[in-house]
């Protein structure tokens, strides 16, 4: 019998097209339209330029975008520098299944060969269906450690199994791919996130950038141990590791469709509180001004009470703080990603509202997770008015999907200032007929 890393890799190898059922095949077009804005939003960030800019001038030419420089290069540079760029803002697709950020992890290594080798739609998102669920299982089957961040760890074996798919290695050469791809995860760590370092965003870039290099190297002649993914997932960076988990009803559960898409710039932990003080100001009998607020009491399963932090220092640190959060969102005067600017940081009606907001762990709450993903908050006004609202079910997963229109505004929001109206529709219109696209580098000429 096939063991569990048998059984994933040959589901990379083996599976179809037509094998894959249309609502999945609908939410990879999905996901790939919603990172494709997020990650030229993220590359045009001061830091981007100059990276890509040293990046490219050592590097080998190529047809690969890099999206949102209208730029090609080679196919490990556009990964590496798209996964970075897409993991920049924090507004990527992600998955409480999956213990992290499956997309941003498959979807540059998975675009840059496909247009390296001139391939079909139907290849691209194949590539990615099947990579992103390798992806979510394993993260689904590790008891991750609390300080690892998940970028850049199960997402090197599956822009590993994308590249090999869409290159056309051997289906031979998979196990070792997957075991050697797991032994070359970066040394993450959550503290990046609290204390504003943007060398977090880079382990997402090392996802697509380690995946093709593994490839590489099995190409070479090198080996990997006999399960690398064991070990790594159950010894270095988790607490254990269930093959089995990951290979339950593979095939017929896609984890893939149980995903969310983001509506707001911050960790996904921070989306429950800001649905618990959505549901309270929609309880509450009037409108409650922010300058009313006495104090807010937030009580939180572990991975959201770990964002308490009340002072970011900048517009990154920003997105991994509840209280600021909370607090801009209760200002009031920007949205978007204004909300979480360097002058939203530094507004003293935010900064001040964010030093009233507590937040702590409930135990129970974690017991909870990732089943429910509950937040309980309390506000109580200077004149002695408590008012309270409550997150059960996190806003955007697939027992609270968000609106049609919700998601179209986003893409709006982000799309049309990068590159016009027509061009927005021209993108939006494209990417959702994927399949029929016959040649990745025909695909828009706008971009790169």
């Amino acid at each position: 019998m096939m063991d569990y890393l048998e059984r994933l890799c040959r589901f990379v190898s083996d599976t179809r097209w037509e094998d894959i059922p249309q609502p999945v095949r609908d939410r990879t077009c999905a996901i790939v339209l919603d990172t494709l804005p997020v990650m030229a939003w993220g590359m045009r960030t001061p830091q981007m330029q100059a990276l890509a800019a040293q990046q490219m001038a050592f590097g080998s030419p190529g047809p690969c975008w890099v999206v949102g420089l209208e730029k090609t290069t080679n196919r490990i540079d556009a990964a590496m520098l798209n996964g970075i760029a897409g993991a920049w803002l924090d507004f990527d697709e992600g998955n409480f299944l999956a213990n992290g950020h499956p997309g941003i992890q498959v979807i540059p290594a998975a675009l840059a060969v496909a247009q390296e080798r001139g391939l079909s739609g139907r290849e691209f998102l194949t590539a990615v269906a099947l990579c992103y669920e390798v992806v979510a299982r394993i993260g689904m089957a590790t008891q991750i450690k609390l300080i690892i961040n998940p970028h850049g760890t199960f997402g090197v074996v599956g822009a590993a199994l994308a590249t090999a798919r869409l290159l056309g290695v051997p289906a031979s050469e998979y196990r070792n791919l997957a075991s050697l791809a797991a032994s070359s995860c970066v040394a993450t760590n959550r503290h990046t996130m609290l204390d504003g370092a943007t060398v977090r965003n880079w382990y997402a870039g090392h996802s697509g950038y380690m995946g093709q290099m593994a490839v590489r190297l099995v190409q070479s002649g090198f080996t990997g141990p006999s399960d690398g993914v064991n070990t790594t997932f159950s010894l270095v960076l988790g607490d254990g590791f269930q093959g089995e988990v990951a290979v339950q009803d593979l095939g017929q559960r896609w984890l893939l469709t149980e995903g969310y898409l983001k509506l707001y710039p911050t960790a996904r932990y921070v989306h429950s509180a800001i649905d618990a003080l959505q549901d309270l100001l929609a309880k509450a009998p009037r409108t409650i001004a922010f300058d009313e607020v006495a104090d807010i009491n937030v009580r939180a399963y572990r991975l959201a009470a770990y964002l308490s932090t009340q002072r970011p220092k900048d517009w990154f640190g920003a997105r991994f703080s509840i209280p600021f959060a909370l607090a801009t969102l209760m200002v009031g005067e920007r949205t978007g990603l204004d909300a979480f600017s360097d002058a939203a940081v530094h507004d003293p009606r935010i900064v001040n509202l964010a030093s009233k907001i507590r937040v702590i762990e409930e135990p129970s709450f974690s017991a909870g997770y990732p089943a429910q993903q509950r937040v309980d908050l309390s506000l109580t006004t200077r004149s002695g008015e408590c008012f309270h609202g409550q997150c059960i079910t996190t806003s955007g997963e697939p027992d609270r999907p968000h609106s049609d229109e919700s998601l179209q505004r986003k893409f709006n929001d982000l799309a049309i200032p990068l590159w016009g109206e027509s061009a927005a529709r021209e993108l939006s219109d494209a990417i959702l007929n994927l399949q029929a696209c016959p040649d990745m580098t025909q695909l828009l000429d706008f971009l790169p």
